[in-house]
Parts: structure tokens; sequence; C-alpha cells
């Protein structure tokens, strides 16, 4: 199950934070096809955001063809967006920690990571 959490700092809309939080967990392997989302009531009670917000973000993954809503039922997981297996993204998973924690000795903060990190995939992208 996904625990949804909002950053209110970061200048995206609530309901865009939740379809982002979705699609992660779909590519790290957290969420899988037949997964239960939470539901509108759950994410409300626990954010303390409008009902219409859920609904919303859950539109969108629906509209997307990543989940499905079933009257009574609740909203499902339809299928993932992961791009690797379990295994693999575990052993891409470690090297990343270890590159993390070089860096972050070597004395970067958060935003010199992202930045880095950023850098190294548009490169690669070009």
């Amino acid at each position: 199950m996904i625990d949804f959490y909002l950053d209110k700092g970061s200048g995206v809309s609530t309901y865009l934070q939740l379809v982002h939080q979705v699609k992660q967990a779909l590519r790290l392997g957290t969420l899988r096809p037949g997964d239960q989302l939470p539901t509108a009531k759950e994410v409300v009670d626990r954010l303390a955001i409008n009902p219409n917000t859920v609904l919303k973000a859950y539109r969108e993954l629906e509209r997307e063809g990543l989940v499905i809503g079933r009257p009574g039922m609740g909203t499902f997981v339809e299928r993932s967006i992961g791009g690797t297996t379990p295994a693999a993204q575990a052993r891409l998973r470690a090297s990343l920690t270890a590159w993390v924690r070089q860096a972050r000795e070597a004395g970067l903060a958060d935003e010199d990571l992202h930045a880095l990190f950023g850098a190294v995939v548009r490169e690669m992208a070009a």
C-alpha cells in the first residue's frame, strides 16, 4: 500500500503530487498490478485535503490506464510502468546508494546531488 505525503513547498499541485507518487511507486515496484490504492476517504483523513483533489488524481491515473476504479470496491493498479526486473532494480539501487554515500562524504548537499544526477541523465539522453 502506498503512503501518500505532501510537500507544501514544492510548488506542485496536490493532485499532481499524488499522481507522481503513484507513478514512482509503480516504477519502483512498490505498487504492482492488482494492488489497491487507499480510498479517497483514507487519503483525505490522512492529508487533510479536499476529496475532489484525490478523485482528480485517481481520474488522471485512470485516464493514463494505470489504475481502474471498481464501483463499491475501490481503485486498483491496472499495470506497472517499471522498466526492469526487481532483481536488476535492487542491484542498481545498491550501486546508487553507494554513489550517494560517496557524494555526501565529498560534501555534496541534496541540491548538488539532484543537479549532478540531472546533468548526467541529460547528457546520456543527448
